[in-house]
Order: C-alpha cells, then sequence, then structure tokens
C-alpha cells in the first residue's frame, strides 16, 4: 500500500498533465471542449495567454460563435476566413468559460512551433546559398534567387490572387487548360488556351500548393514560408482537379509553344500513373520534346510506398529527374514511392540509344510542406495538421501537406537556381550536378532514393565554381565488402500503465535461430506527442539477460526508444516499457499511461564477401550488419581487420558514408598532411554544417582538426573523440555544450558515477555523457564485493583515451543507425 502511495504521489508532483489529460477525456465525454493540458502549465506564469478557439463547424466561425467571444470580454484575435478557428487572447476566467459552451470543440495553446517549409530551404541548403557572399558576387551582386527563369507549374491550377505567387508578378502567366474532348464542338480544332486567368485553382489546391514550394516569395508571412526560388517567373497551367493524360500534355505544349516568350527553363509535373516504363507513351515522349528543347523536366516518384516496383512510369525516363519524398530527420518517407532493384534497360529513341533504371534521381523534403493555400473556397486541405503547424495569423494563406508532390516542386526551384547561376546548363547537366551533389542516406538503396538527399548549397556551389564534388556519393563507389541479408519487421504495442503488473508491460515474441540482429524500436513521444514519456524499453533474452534502450534523459530530444541486440540467442523473448529511473526529477520510474507502439525488425545474413576474417569474432554480426547498410567497408584484399585500429582518416570515411554528412570542399584544402583520395571525405566531416541535421548549417564540423592545418589522418580515434563524433552527426552540439556536472551512466535502477571521469577532455564530456544516454557507447561495469560488505559495490569506467578498434567502431556505428538513422 505504501508503494502505490509513493507512486501516486510521484504522478501528482512530476506529471500533473496526466490528471488534465483524463480531466479533457471526462470533459469530452461530457459534451464540453477538450482543453490542452499545456494551457495550465502555462497559466501558472501568466495572466493571458495565446489561445487557438476552433468551434464545431464546416466552415469560418459563424456571426453567434464570432459573438461568444465579445460576450466574454475577448477584444484581441483574428478568426479565419474558411476554417471554425480563431485565435484570441483570453484570461483563465475566459479559457474555462469557452470550454464550457457547447459552441466550442477544443481550446488549445498557441505554441512555438516548426515550419517545415522554412525548415525544407534550410535543411537542402537553399537558404546558405542565399546567403553566401561569394555566390552572391559570382552572380553579379545580387543573391541567387532564380531571377528570370521561366518554371511551368504543371498542375491543378494557381490561385493568382495569392501575394506569394501574384498573377502580372512573379506569376507571370496562369493559363487554363481545357482539354475536355467530350465539350468540344464537331471538326478537329487547334487546342486552344484561356489565359491571363487570375486563379485557374478553384477546387484543388494542389497546383497552388506546389507554385508556393517552387517560387512563392512569403509575402503573406513575412518572408517565412517562401519558396525555393522566390525571384523565378512562375507560369500556372491547369485544368482543375481532376488531371487526365491529355492535360499532362497540354502542358508541355504550352511550355515549348511559350519558351521564348516567357524563358521557360523548368517543368514541373506533380502526378502520375502506375505501370512500366513505356518510352512511346505520349506523356514521355512529350517530356522528351520539351527536354531537346533545354527544358528540364521533374517528376514526383510517387506515393506508394513502401513498396518495391511503385515508381511513378513518367518519373522512369532517363531524361527527367524523379523525386522522392523525404522527412525533416534526413530519412525517406514512407508512403514515398521505390523504385525495383536491378530493373532498367536500353532503348533507342529518335536514333539514340538511352539507359533507364527504375530509381528516383535524388529525395528532398516532402512531409509536413507548408505553403500557399487557395484564397477561396477551398481551404482545408489539412486542417488539423494546420492547427498545429501554422501561427493562426498565417493560417487563411497557408496550409500543410505531404508527398512527392511537395518534394518534387522544391527540387524545381533549386534547378532555377542553378539555372539563374548558368543559364547555359543543359537538362543533362542539370541532373547530373543534383546527382554529384547529393548527400547520403544511409540504410538506403538507389532505387529507393537515387543518389540521396538533394544538397542546393552544393549544387549552386558546382555551377559557379565547378568545385569537384561527387566522389563520395555511395551510389558511386566500389565496394570491397558486401552482404546479402533479409529483414523482417513485425510491429507490436504495449498497454503501459506504471500501477499496474509487470508482466501486463510486456509483449512476448519468439527469435529464430540464426538470426544476425533483433532491433526494437518504440515512440516515447507521450500521449500529447509534445513533452515526451518518460519511458525505457527493454529486451529480455530467454536466459533472463536484459538489453535496455539506455536513455536516461527525463526529457530527451529524440523520443524514439532502440534496443540492438547482435546474434540474439533463439528462443523466447519479451519487450518490456518501464518507467525511466534514476534522474534527480524522476527518482523512481513512473512514465505516464499510453499504448505504446512499437516494431521488431529480424535480420538474418545469407551470405557476404570480402569479409574473410570476422569468423567467430565478437563484432561479426555487427560487421554484417553495419557493411550491409552501407555504414563502412573492407579492404581489397577481402578482409575487415576487426582488430586493426581506426584510423583518423577512415572515421572520415565512415561517416560520410554511413552519417549522413553534407559533402562540402572548400577552394583551398584545409590540410597539408592528408592524401588526394582522402580529401572529399576528410574536408566534409570537418567542414562547418557538417552534419545533415544541423539545418542552419553553423555547428562544428563531426571531427575536429588535430592542429592548425594538421590532421593527422593514420591517428587512432579514441573513444572520447568517438564519441564527439557520433553525437555530432545527430546535431547535438548544443545539449552537449551545455553539460555541466557528473559523468554518470544507467545501471539497472540507478546512476553509477563514471570513476575515471578525470581522464575525459573537458570539451568533451558533455558529448561522452550524450553517447552514455543514447546507448550509443558502453561504459565497462565491474562488482566487487568484500568480505564484510552487506552489498556488492558497482563501479563504471568509459576509458576515454582508449582506441577504437574497427570492430568496436562496427557495434558502435550499427548502434547508431539502427537508434537515428533507420
Amino acid at each position: 500500500m505504501k508503494r502505490f502511495f509513493y507512486l501516486f504521489f510521484a504522478l501528482l508532483l512530476i506529471f500533473p498533465s496526466f490528471l488534465v489529460q483524463q480531466g479533457k477525456a471526462e470533459a469530452t465525454a461530457s459534451g464540453t471542449a477538450a482543453v490542452d493540458p499545456l494551457i495550465e502549465k502555462a497559466l501558472s506564469t501568466a495572466s493571458s495567454l495565446e489561445v487557438i478557439v476552433t468551434f464545431k463547424g464546416d466552415g469560418a466561425p459563424s456571426s453567434t460563435q464570432l459573438s461568444l467571444l465579445k460576450t466574454l470580454g475577448i477584444e484581441t484575435g483574428l478568426s479565419m476566413k474558411s476554417l471554425p478557428i480563431a485565435g484570441v487572447v483570453a484570461t483563465k476566467d475566459q479559457i474555462e468559460k469557452l470550454a464550457d459552451n457547447p459552441e466550442v470543440q477544443s481550446i488549445y495553446l498557441n505554441k512555438k512551433l516548426s515550419y517545415f517549409n522554412a525548415d525544407a530551404t534550410a535543411i537542402t541548403g537553399v537558404d546558405k546559398a542565399r546567403t553566401d557572399d561569394s555566390f552572391r558576387q559570382a552572380n553579379g551582386g545580387l543573391p541567387v534567387t532564380g531571377k528570370g527563369i521561366g518554371v511551368v507549374v504543371n498542375d491543378s491550377g494557381v490561385d493568382g490572387t495569392h501575394k506569394d505567387h501574384e498573377f502580372g508578378k512573379n506569376l507571370v502567366q496562369n493559363v487554363l487548360g481545357s482539354t475536355n474532348l467530350n465539350a468540344l464542338a464537331p471538326g478537329l480544332l487547334p487546342i486552344t488556351y484561356q489565359e491571363n486567368v487570375p486563379n485557374t485553382d478553384t477546387n484543388s489546391g494542389h497546383g497552388t500548393h506546389v507554385a508556393g514550394t517552387v517560387g512563392g516569395t512569403g509575402a503573406m508571412s513575412g518572408g517565412k514560408y517562401e519558396g525555393a526560388a522566390p525571384g523565378a517567373n512562375l507560369i500556372g497551367y491547369g485544368s482543375g482537379a481532376a488531371l487526365f493524360v491529355l492535360d499532362g500534355i497540354g502542358g508541355f505544349d504550352y511550355a515549348i509553344t511559350h519558351q521564348q516568350q516567357y524563358n521557360i527553363r523548368v517543368i514541373t509535373n506533380s502526378w502520375g500513373s502506375s505501370g512500366d516504363f513505356d518510352p512511346n507513351d505520349p506523356i514521355n515522349i512529350a517530356s522528351k520534346k520539351a527536354y531537346d528543347r533545354g527544358i528540364t523536366v521533374l517528376f514526383a516518384a510517387g506515393n506508394e510506398g513502401p513498396g518495391e516496383n511503385t515508381h511513378n512510369p513518367y518519373a522512369k525516363a532517363p531524361w527527367v529527374i524523379s523525386v522522392a519524398a523525404g522527412v525533416k530527420d534526413g530519412k525517406l518517407a514512407d508512403f514515398s514511392s521505390r523504385g525495383t532493384k536491378g530493373v532498367g534497360g536500353t532503348f533507342t529513341l529518335d536514333g539514340q540509344e538511352w539507359t533507364w533504371k527504375d530509381e528516383p534521381t535524388v529525395t528532398a523534403p516532402g512531409v509536413d510542406i507548408v505553403s500557399s493555400r487557395v484564397i477561396g473556397p477551398v481551404s482545408s486541405l489539412g486542417a488539423q495538421q494546420d492547427i498545429e503547424t501554422i501561427e493562426p495569423a498565417y493560417l487563411p494563406y497557408y496550409t500543410t501537406m505531404s508527398g512527392t508532390s511537395m518534394a518534387t516542386p522544391h527540387v524545381a526551384g533549386i534547378v532555377a537556381l542553378m539555372l539563374e547561376a548558368n543559364p547555359l546548363l543543359s537538362p543533362a547537366e542539370v541532373k547530373q550536378i543534383l546527382e554529384q551533389t547529393a548527400t547520403n542516406m544511409p540504410g538506403y538503396e538507389t532505387w529507393e532514393v537515387g543518389s540521396g538527399y538533394v544538397n542546393a548549397y552544393a549544387a549552386i556551389d558546382k555551377v559557379f565554381n565547378d568545385t569537384a564534388y561527387g566522389k563520395t556519393v555511395n551510389a558511386t563507389q566500389t565496394f570491397y565488402s558486401n552482404v546479402k541479408s533479409t529483414t523482417e519487421r513485425r510491429e507490436f504495442s504495449v498497454d503501459y500503465n506504471p500501477l499496474t503488473f509487470v508482466s501486463d508491460n510486456q509483449y512476448k515474441f519468439t527469435v529464430e535461430d540464426g538470426m544476425s540482429s533483433l532491433v526494437a524500436k518504440v515512440d516515447g513521444a507521450g500521449v500529447m506527442e509534445q513533452t515526451g514519456n518518460p519511458i525505457n524499453l527493454v529486451l529480455i533474452a530467454p536466459d533472463g539477460t536484459e538489453y535496455s534502450s539506455g536513455v536516461s534523459l527525463l526529457f530527451p530530444l529524440y523520443y524514439d526508444r532502440t534496443v540492438s541486440v547482435t546474434s540474439p540467442a533463439p528462443g523466447a523473448w519479451k519487450a518490456e516499457i518501464r518507467g525511466l529511473r534514476g534522474a534527480d526529477a524522476n527518482p523512481i520510474g513512473v512514465g505516464l499511461p499510453e499504448t505504446v507502439q512499437g516494431d521488431l525488425a529480424f535480420t538474418k545474413v545469407s551470405g557476404f564477401t570480402g569479409l574473410n576474417d570476422i569468423t567467430n569474432h565478437a563484432a561479426a554480426e555487427a560487421i554484417k550488419i553495419g557493411v550491409s547498410e552501407r555504414l563502412f567497408d573492407g579492404y581489397s584484399n577481402g578482409a575487415f581487420k576487426p582488430d586493426a585500429l581506426l584510423t583518423r582518416a577512415e572515421l572520415a570515411k565512415y561517416l560520410v558514408m554511413g552519417a549522413e554528412i553534407k559533402q562540402s570542399l572548400p577552394k583551398a584544402p584545409s590540410f597539408t598532411d592528408i592524401l588526394s583520395e582522402d580529401i572529399p571525405f576528410i574536408e566534409a566531416a570537418t567542414a562547418k554544417g557538417a552534419s545533415f541535421r544541423d539545418t542552419e548549417h553553423i555547428l562544428q564540423g563531426v571531427m575536429l582538426p588535430k592542429a592548425a592545418g594538421k590532421f593527422a589522418p593514420k591517428d587512432g580515434v579514441t573513444r572520447a573523440e568517438l564519441a564527439y563524433s557520433l553525437v555530432q552527426a545527430l546535431g547535438m552540439q548544443k545539449e552537449a555544450q551545455e553539460f555541466d556536472g557528473q559523468l554518470t551512466v544507467q545501471y539497472n535502477d540507478e546512476r553509477i558515477a563514471i570513476a575515471d571521469a578525470a581522464e575525459v577532455p573537458a570539451q568533451l564530456k558533455g558529448y561522452v555523457q550524450l553517447a552514455l544516454d543514447l546507448n550509443i557507447l558502453n561504459a565497462k561495469f565491474a562488482v566487487t564485493q568484500g568480505p564484510y560488505d552487506l552489498k556488492p559495490k558497482v563501479t563504471a569506467t568509459f576509458s576515454p583515451s582508449v582506441k577504437n578498434t574497427r570492430g568496436d567502431f562496427a557495434v558502435a556505428m550499427t548502434r547508431y543507425y539502427n537508434a537515428f538513422l533507420k
């Protein structure tokens, strides 16, 4: 009974939001409004709040609903034009009265959020390119914006009444294409276009969103939701929401016919079909004719993933750029269509032989992209996501959408920037540069992501300075070690409740004999998906051995909890959810009740080459998994040398291969002691903003020089240095540098001090702590007990100055990959 009291008290003390959530559920059931749990906490330090009030209904707030706000004395706010939403400033008393009114559906805090179109231009380096002084000088004193480059948005239409792409300004032409054959009068008539139509997107909103992503000026958001090429000349071509093959062809026909008039150099197509590639398909013929005229053609890869052989057939043409959809953290979106491994061929068209592959060209941001909303009756494309993502003042003008439809126009905008930098580029050269400058996406093959995540800054650098990018791209590398493996995935869930029996918080499963690895992952984002749920994931082997996710931070930066086990013992296993223990603010380990969703990945290696010296080595399975995911490689003689020390040059190469590090090459070499073949990898690893997850491109490199102008490529890599590199690759410099305390590590239910913490360099202590907490690197535990000691004493050491073998690195790198990149 006493234990139950302490647990309940801890819930009251540490997690008041739990009771608020329970109250919200009861309130919803009784017909009153749902109230954001964050409101109660915010009101403890403020007399009034900015809140979002959602009324019941489908359209804009009614006059009765708006009068309710006035009756309660709410004087500051704004209401949406098409959504039943108002953003207001309200006191606690006003919020409580609103919550009791049957007209109100919910009240949520107007909290600070991330914006993913703004993020998209930061992630891909568009923002960096616009502010680069050398680019400005090379561009005649002005930043690259796509100025003067005509881009056709071949879609559902464009709303030219939106000031982000206003008709007569940056929307230089807006065309309504009518190709409804059944509506034509008898006779063979030439196609006609209705030009100068202010708004051609009256029943979809798709094309308007696409146009904003290409070249919206961000006028209605103070530049926040600016597109990739705000200086480009947009030409809208649309036939409405229903798109047929003839409609698509009409867009190409218009682009070619009016190319000289509007300097049309790009046409973006966020639509497609299914089936095999056919060079004789009229769409492919149309895109080839545009290509022949110097127009770069882009197609969305499709949204039919994650299965193989789901690639848009129009995107398979070798003369077009096919764009897959990526997530902001560098992964591939589940919905993004994939090609087919090893499928392709050659064909002859117009007397020229072509080779095609069933794979995308590059990947670009395509999840939760904020862009232009039509100013009209269709204005609720992503209503719920909009409320959670966009500031209320901007809701009438912007909406969120996800898909390869959103990724494709982003790349189209980047192409416009490249063509402004050099108008003489051919479509083939544009495509090649995008492939050469892409960032490796570890764990994916070319039939899934193409050459990798698009890198606008490197692409424009290549155009201006002919920088020698491409030598680090995995897609074109020759690998000495190869592994054939298969992975089976299985979803599971646990109805976690800290006040119930342990067995109720477990999921039981079986591991078959011969498995190379077992990876379990759950989402610890919490019920509200905001602050995180302080839970831990533990895998329990048949003999009782426990493998923990190791995250002991109360509110970690990463919500995923991942456990990796190499060569898991066959038999009955358990996945258990526990409350995190040991943090000062959470001494007894209680998490919030919720249904925790997760998945299990069972990987089995069926064959390998180029790894002739790893048999029976403790790191063998980790080496196989890492090689199969292209996280590192063996040597040309067929050996891996697991017991040899990892050199700094090798670490640089493997970080660029497997940790999603951007390519970067300065005009003058940074080091005088490295071989020419190592330069691209070492320069990338040491460059400012190296980590993909450093969206602002301002953090230190993922490796540090040894001295001014010296890299020491043959030196070994200490455990403390490896902690720095892997944590820095996660973009966690701020968290690491803010650490100030004793180094500790989680051991069962307690935190153990690191005995050799004094040996860790001061500037690396935060990185070591995060590497331990995130379970990338482990401490070594020792248990001693004197003859008269009542309890054994547990000590932990990190050995920061010990240098890593290649086998050590393989284990750490696969843990890192499974937890944060997979």
